[in-house]
């Protein structure tokens, strides 16, 4: 079994990967900001479901937009376990509205924590991989990595910012024997935290200047995202949860570098399958082949 660090478990699909994993027998450190006052309900939820459930899983206090905070996280497991086998990197946060109506400020926020939050904590991580020379880096991407849905830019933008980083530190860690699995959720409209603690547009005067083109395509967006989803078939983010279990269950070497987890036909599995192999292509024209199968040493 392993030892497991999940960030933003708090809510959406961290929280309920938080729950899957630990269930199946793995040790869980399931991560969010200030789980002892603004976070406390959301911490207590998952204590009391670790308890009735005779569970391994545990909340510590981590904030991706602190490498001091996520340092301390990984010092604490390290000196309750000796050892830290899989890092999910899942916080995000998602922004909807006109492009041109986000501020500056705003989009560098979202790329702070939906990019370099992952950054901060792969620098608090990866040592303790490399020692041990064994690991799974697994990051939750987005199927808009690869195809961009309306309105929702700065959130789309820093995910495929995650996905390239993703790609690269693969390469890097891959001769250490850490593996890496990018999940990538189509789009869910129900059963994550994303739409409702949405950020929206600062700048409100030009937002405005968009009402009379895109002001009825923006109210109806999310009806619109619901109608990707075939009749009768139902959404259920409780299967991302479920994909990601079960790659932290696989043996190490037999992991997936990619799997998607989508009920909406939303396109990016042909486009990733493209990708996938030009990657590839590329990795063994540069000599770099061994990487892309790295091996437990």
């Amino acid at each position: 079994m392993s030892v497991v660090l999940i960030t933003g478990a708090g809510t959406g699909i961290g929280r309920l990967a938080a729950r899957t994993v630990a269930a199946d027998g793995h040790t869980v450190y399931a991560t969010m900001r200030d789980p002892e006052s603004r976070n406390e309900d959301r911490a207590g939820d998952l204590l009391t479901f670790a308890a009735q459930e005779n569970l391994d899983l545990r909340v510590v206090e981590l904030d991706v937009l602190s490498e001091p905070s996520a340092r301390a996280a990984v010092e604490r497991i390290q000196a309750e376990q000796g050892r830290l086998d899989v890092v999910v990197h899942n916080a995000a946060h998602l922004l909807f509205g006109i492009t041109e109506a986000f501020t500056p400020e705003q989009v560098l926020a979202a790329y702070d924590t939906n990019t370099v939050g992952a950054l901060r904590v792969n620098r608090a991580a990866l040592p303790v991989m490399r020692r041990q020379r064994s690991g799974l880096l697994l990051w939750v991407g987005s199927g808009t990595s690869r195809v961009v849905p309306p309105f929702l830019a700065p959130y789309t933008a820093a995910k495929a910012a995650m996905d390239s980083f993703a790609d690269s530190v693969a390469i890097e860690v891959a001769r250490f024997g850490i593996e890496t699995s990018i999940v990538m959720p189509g789009p869910f409209t129900q059963g994550t935290a994303h739409f409702p603690d949405a950020g929206f547009p600062a700048d409100t005067e030009v937002a405005s200047a968009y009402d009379a083109e895109y002001g009825a395509a923006l109210a109806g967006n999310e009806a619109a995202t619901e109608s990707l989803f075939a009749p009768g078939v139902q959404q259920d983010v409780q299967a991302v949860a479920d994909e990601i279990a079960r790659v932290v269950g696989l043996p190490a070497g037999s992991r997936p570098y990619r799997s998607s987890v989508d009920f909406s036909d939303f396109g990016d599995v042909p486009v990733t399958a493209v990708a996938t192999v030009q990657r590839e292509r590329l990795l063994r024209r540069m000599r770099l082949e061994d990487t892309l199968r790295p091996t437990a040493h």
